[in-house]
């Protein structure tokens, strides 16, 4: 089945919020009768791209038209948004090549022992989806309850809206939260139609207010490395630098490792700014 409505509905969902978001004062247009939704009208958006307010309008209304990389970049510009946004709004647009939806999470056995050859240092290995496809022993002492039992793979994602204890072990959950799903929100854009997204996407719906309030605000994030805050069930909390390694054979399968960026305090707190800096080298996924 064509995934392209499901598509333009995307792109039709994430053009208004980007325009509602914006106010006549930012773009230096004048305030002209009372309005009736929030951020600028259509005709205003428009006019600052350039282009025709009917096509745009039909544009946001998901019609199907064709729009050109041109265009795109000009209501980029004027939208003001930033590279990752862009990236985003070509690729629903499609001016961006889609990963094969469907591909498959194996693990080769030496791939899999990867994670295990890292202890003491929390990590595992994720696929495109934030399953978790691999993991050592330090990994679900940091995380608890993100491996079960359970039949279905563990999924990241899932732990931190749907597992309580997730709440308790990011210090910082809510940006968090807003970081994993910006960037499940990228990849699943990617994936259109995939059941692989589909399926976590209505789960969460289903078990999360936090995630019915916020995908709708069309926030858009990539994966990359940091620094995180998490309370250790034997050290109390500690300030860790973390690293994303993809597969050279399967792009999409990420090795996420875990280094502490301090010394917790006396009592279990890291100190703010004291963390050392990670030499382990770039990535882009957590």
């Amino acid at each position: 089945m064509s995934t392209q409505p499901d598509r333009r509905r995307q792109l039709s969902a994430f053009l208004r919020s980007r325009r509602e978001r914006l106010t006549p004062d930012e773009v230096g247009l004048p305030r002209t009768g009372r309005r009736r939704t929030p951020g600028l009208r259509r005709e205003e958006l428009a006019l600052l791209a350039g282009i025709s307010a009917t096509w745009y309008t039909y544009l946001e209304q998901g019609r199907n038209i064709r729009a050109s990389e041109q265009v795109l970049t000009a209501l980029a510009s004027a939208l003001r948004l930033d590279r990752h946004e862009r990236d985003h709004l070509l690729s629903l647009a499609g001016h961006s090549p889609a990963a094969e939806a469907g591909a498959h999470d194996l693990l080769t056995a030496e791939v899999s022992a990867v994670p295990l050859l890292l202890q003491p240092n929390p990590a595992y290995i994720i696929g495109g989806n934030y399953d978790v496809l691999s993991h050592n022993r330090a990994a679900a002492e940091l995380f608890p309850r993100l491996i079960t039992e359970e039949e279905r793979p563990a999924n990241f994602v899932r732990w931190v809206f749907l597992e309580p204890a997730a709440r308790e072990v990011l210090v910082d959950w809510e940006p968090e939260a807003r970081g994993v799903l910006g960037r499940l929100r990228t990849l699943a854009a990617n994936h259109s139609g995939d059941p692989r997204y589909t399926r976590l996407i209505e789960e969460l719906h289903e078990g999360s207010a936090e995630m019915r309030e916020w995908w709708p605000q069309y926030e858009v994030q990539v994966r990359r490395s940091g620094r995180k805050r998490l309370r250790h069930p034997r050290q109390g909390t500690v300030e860790y630098v973390y690293t994303a390694f993809h597969l050279a054979e399967q792009p999409e399968q990420t090795l996420v490792v875990y280094l502490p960026g301090s010394e917790p305090d006396e009592e279990g707190t890291s100190p703010r700014g004291s963390a050392a800096v990670c030499s382990c080298g770039g990535g882009r996924r957590d």
